[in-house]
């Protein structure tokens, strides 16, 4: 039987030096059919003479349509069994596509596989979790950042230890992972209705629904190195991580009945984003002094 091999889709929008540290990362690593540099229309060619200097494939969608619809783009371009799909300002370490593809073939009904998300300082970030419930979701978005123990955001962030075993997930995050072709292609890929956020969200809710496995595999290890585009004002980012989470909570609760249940937490929602977006605001104005 042939080993597995993987596509790599790395999306892109104004991705500065990032773009080309992944793709030195990428090129030439073990498992790898393909790889695909989608460019969400920047305003430089940066992410093109990267894609050229390596080799690599080039897709300039001419606009920028969110996150899930560039990665629809790329993946649709691979045939590999497996898409691995990644930002920009990730670097994958030496052999983790390997190790992803390792685990990915231990079972048929692995729709998906994480890797561990390194921060520059070594610390790893919470790229798998469980499903967002309404009680769960409320108490996280609510009590996260004040009361960072509190019981619903331990809950929520499961015990993922660098040295420990793999761990099975309501979703895990579209920064990198990889996933299966069949499953992908059957679901019909990220919801293009999500600008970014949340895409992934969805994606593993609806993998769950068609009875697919999610696991985070500590051994295959990618370093984040930190976003680009979003630096000088996160306000967009903010105001899009909002509207992707009253999207998902429509999807969720979409009947008639659950009305008050959408109003209730859009209500929620709108509050937070305000709230963050003027802290974030004052933080710049701060710096800018």
């Amino acid at each position: 039987m042939p080993r597995p091999l993987a596509d790599i889709v790395v999306v892109t929008y104004n991705p500065g030096d990032t773009i080309t540290s992944f793709l030195q990362s990428a090129v030439g690593a073990k498992g790898v059919a393909s790889i695909t540099v989608v460019d969400n229309a920047s305003g430089d060619d940066v992410a093109q003479r990267a894609a050229a200097e390596t080799g690599v494939g080039f897709v300039q969608t001419g606009r920028n349509g969110g996150y899930g619809a560039g990665a629809n783009v790329g993946a649709a371009r691979g045939r590999a069994q497996w898409i691995l799909v990644s930002n920009a300002d990730i670097v994958l370490e030496p052999g983790a596509v390997a190790a992803l593809l390792e685990v990915a073939a231990t079972d048929d009904a692995i729709g998906a596989v994480g890797p561990r998300v390194q921060e520059i300082d070594g610390t790893t970030y919470p790229s798998a979790r469980p499903l967002p419930t309404l009680l769960l979701g409320a108490g996280h978005a609510l009590f996260g950042k004040a009361w960072p123990r509190n019981p619903w955001t331990r809950r929520y962030r499961l015990n993922l230890h660098p040295l420990g075993g793999q761990v099975d997930a309501g979703w895990l995050s579209g920064s990198c992972f990889l996933v299966r072709r069949a499953a992908w292609e059957r679901l019909g890929g990220f919801d293009e209705r999500y600008f970014m956020f949340f895409e992934d969200v969805d994606l593993g809710r609806r993998l769950g629904e068609a009875g697919y496995r999610q696991v985070w595999a500590p051994r295959a290890v990618v370093t984040h190195l930190g976003g680009h585009s979003y630096r000088s004002d996160p306000a967009p980012m903010l105001k899009a991580h909002h509207e992707s989470a009253r999207l998902y909570v429509a999807s969720v609760y979409p009947h008639w009945w659950q009305a008050p249940v959408r109003a209730a937490i859009a209500a929620g929602l709108d509050a937070r984003e305000k709230a963050e977006v003027a802290a974030a605001r004052r933080r710049l104005a701060t710096r800018a002094d």
